[in-house]
């Protein structure tokens, strides 16, 4: 990542870290609770990672949506603790339906996004019925909390934009490129995702309350997380062994810090708020800082407490493993999805998106859309690149680099894009590299041809117009 993108990191990590603290020393002063405290952090970051605060329509479906959220936060939380296999069923329905409901547009994918935020909060932290609150206040926390966390997530991205600390709303393009050709998996893949959540969490349920009665949480919570965002099998793979060293050094660190400055609560809550922005700012360079600063944050909340510290390391690390090993199982066994399928559909969509772009017909351009698109491209890098470590380049075909090809023609290609130019020639050269998504064997050449015809035209557009000579005037 380049220190630009650091940079701007830092400041939304800022933003939210502001706008978390605002909500949550209303949340404590209201009720000084762990779990309302817990509801609002996890609100916050939701929210701010989801953006729904950037437009009016957005900030009334969060009004509407974040306090029923919160309810069943609670009500999910209850059912765990007094009726666990009922809730572990609820629970299990309710992450396998958010995930399925991807399959009916971005309204659904965004209603199913906001369906799963109450399930992950249970996971952070399991559910504490109030000491210090009315049975009225106790009811209305949830939806005090989510409204807190809309005002003040909307005032901080408001204020932080309009002093350019963070880039103002971008206004997308409303021409619509032609639909994706419809997926030829069966079942789909949104489907396939949802039937290996119900999968990963149903046996770590299971597995966790047979076998670790008081510590489930752990291997439910890894499963979840390594099954979140599934985008292939070596995808799940890859995110569950950062999430294992991540995991790992963050206990690690967790229970250094407990050793050496014992369980004082001013201190434990200082470093978990710490360890919350870290992690909030260096996601964006590698999931495995998210994962060693959250779990470093959530040993601090859940202690360490009634054993040695070398034992419970041990048992933290092996139900991490355990939830890790269940959901990366379930993934390639069952309803497998090839991550090689993933990142081709992903670069016909992002070839498709710039076809339609340099169209002569288009009647707007800009580079958005093709940057969006690349972006999607360039989340399954990482995993990719991860296995050229372990393959050593013994096979010819590797589809990593396929994503550097089509990633090294982004600025040439925006900078056509912007120009307002659409070249024949690159418009024969994206045709061919459409036509190899056929035959992969021929991709990554067809992918090269392509940047070299744009670095082509890209010079070209850069030369001076020639002026037509004048003869002076006498």
């Amino acid at each position: 990542m380049n220190p630009h993108a650091i940079y701007r990191a830092l400041r939304e990590a800022i933003v939210t870290m502001c706008a978390m603290l605002a909500t949550l020393a209303c949340t404590l002063s209201i009720a000084p609770e762990t779990g309302p405290g817990v509801l609002a952090v996890v609100l916050c970051l939701s929210l701010s990672r989801s953006h729904l605060d950037r437009d009016r329509h957005g900030r009334i479906e969060a009004a509407v949506a974040l306090p029923l959220v919160g309810l069943v936060a609670v009500g999910v939380g209850h059912l765990l603790l007094h009726w666990p296999w009922v809730g572990a069923m609820v629970f299990v329905t309710g992450m396998t339906v958010s995930i399925w409901l991807r399959r009916f547009g971005p309204m659904t994918r965004r209603a199913g996004s906001l369906i799963a935020l109450p399930f992950v909060a249970i996971l952070v932290t399991p559910y504490v019925p109030t000491r210090h609150a009315s049975p009225w206040l106790a009811a209305l926390m949830p939806i005090i909390v989510a409204l807190l966390a809309l005002g003040w997530v909307t005032l901080f991205h408001a204020l932080a934009r309009r002093m350019r600390v963070l880039a103002p709303v971008q206004i997308v393009a409303t021409h619509v490129a032609a639909p994706a050709p419809t997926s030829s998996l069966r079942p789909v893949a949104s489907t396939r995702m949802a039937i290996q959540m119900a999968g990963a969490l149903g046996v770590s349920f299971v597995i966790g309350y047979v076998f670790f009665a008081e510590r489930w949480v752990w291997i439910v919570l890894t499963a979840f997380i390594v099954n979140s965002g599934n985008r292939g099998r070596l995808d799940v793979a890859y995110k569950s062994v950062l999430r294992v060293v991540g995991a790992a050094a963050g206990t690690l660190l967790a229970l250094s810090v407990t050793l050496h400055l014992g369980n004082h609560d001013t201190t434990t809550i200082v470093l978990m708020l710490a360890a919350v922005f870290f992690g909030i700012w260096l996601r964006p360079l590698s999931y495995a800082w998210w994962a060693l600063f959250v779990t470093m944050a959530l040993a601090l909340l859940q202690g360490f407490e009634g054993a040695p510290a070398t034992q419970l390391l041990a048992l933290r690390l092996q139900e991490i493993v355990i939830g890790a090993v269940i959901g990366v199982a379930s993934a390639w066994i069952v309803y497998p999805i090839r991550s090689t399928d993933v990142l081709r559909r992903r670069i016909a969509d992002a070839l498709a998106t710039l076809a339609d772009t340099f169209d002569p017909d288009t009647p707007k351009r800009d580079s958005h859309a093709w940057q969006m698109r690349l972006a999607d491209v360039a989340q399954l890098a990482p995993p990719f690149r991860a296995s050229l470590l372990i393959t050593c380049r013994i096979h010819a075909l590797q589809p990593a680099d396929w994503i550097d090809a089509l990633l090294g023609i982004s600025e040439s290609a925006s900078t056509l894009i912007e120009r307002g130019e659409s070249p024949g020639d690159v418009r024969k050269a994206i045709g061919s590299a459409r036509r190899a998504l056929r035959e992969p064997e021929q991709l990554k050449s067809a992918l090269q041809d392509l940047g070299d015809v744009l670095n082509n035209a890209a010079k070209r557009s850069e030369l001076p117009t020639r002026q037509p000579a004048t003869t002076p005037g006498y």
